[in-house]
């Protein structure tokens, strides 16, 4: 029975972890890491969350001295690490979806890389810009238009395309006016281009 007890108690202080992977991977652009890289995330966010749950026992118990609102058992330790392991998950969905974190970080040269999931990712992520397309197949095929969607890499997913037009030479042709959007399946896709502001 009292082993019965200690695997419940070692599930107990590793599921917050677990959670905050959870939140972070559903929120995320990232792909998911294998399994047993999965596994060392959710120990480590555990590991986080255990020291949070430290720092707040001492911080209320301080509290405590001059005013008190409960006491502190078991059921506030199981409330409070759900709390932070939400909180943590949605914080690293927050800082991986706009590179701020790794600003900082650039700014004091601990590292060059960027929080996007891949450079294409971070290029159509960083310019909410007109696009054309560039298709493959028989003859050049371009098409514009503003990326409402995109796929998080360059092989798999589609493009969603609002205000979309046919590129042929120096004409362009709109697409039918009942058309709202189009997809076009990134594998299609050969190159990207990215235009300018217009000025006007």
């Amino acid at each position: 029975m009292s082993e019965i007890k200690d695997v419940l108690s070692l599930l107990t202080q590793l599921l917050p972890g677990f959670v905050a992977a959870w939140v972070i991977y559903g929120f995320s652009s990232f792909a998911k890491p294998t399994p047993f890289e999965r596994i060392i995330q959710a120990l480590v966010y555990s590991f986080l969350i255990a020291v949070a749950l430290v720092a707040s026992e001492k911080l209320f118990t301080w509290i405590g001295k001059y005013q008190t609102y409960g006491v502190w058992d078991k059921q506030v330790e199981l409330l409070l690490s759900g709390l932070f392991a939400i909180l943590l998950g949605l914080c690293v969905s927050y800082f991986s979806q706009n590179d701020k974190f790794y600003l900082l970080a650039r700014k004091f040269r601990l590292t060059s890389r960027r929080a996007f999931p891949s450079e294409w990712y971070g290029a159509f992520k960083q310019r909410q810009l007109f696009v054309v397309l560039h298709l493959a197949g028989d003859g050049e095929r371009r098409i514009s238009g503003y990326p409402n969607e995109w796929p998080d890499d360059s092989d798999a997913g589609h493009f969603n395309l609002t205000q979309a037009a046919w590129l042929t030479g120096e004409a362009e042709i709109a697409l039918n006016d009942n058309v709202d959007a189009i997809l076009i399946p990134a594998k299609q896709v050969t190159f990207v281009e990215f235009l300018k502001p217009s000025k006007e």
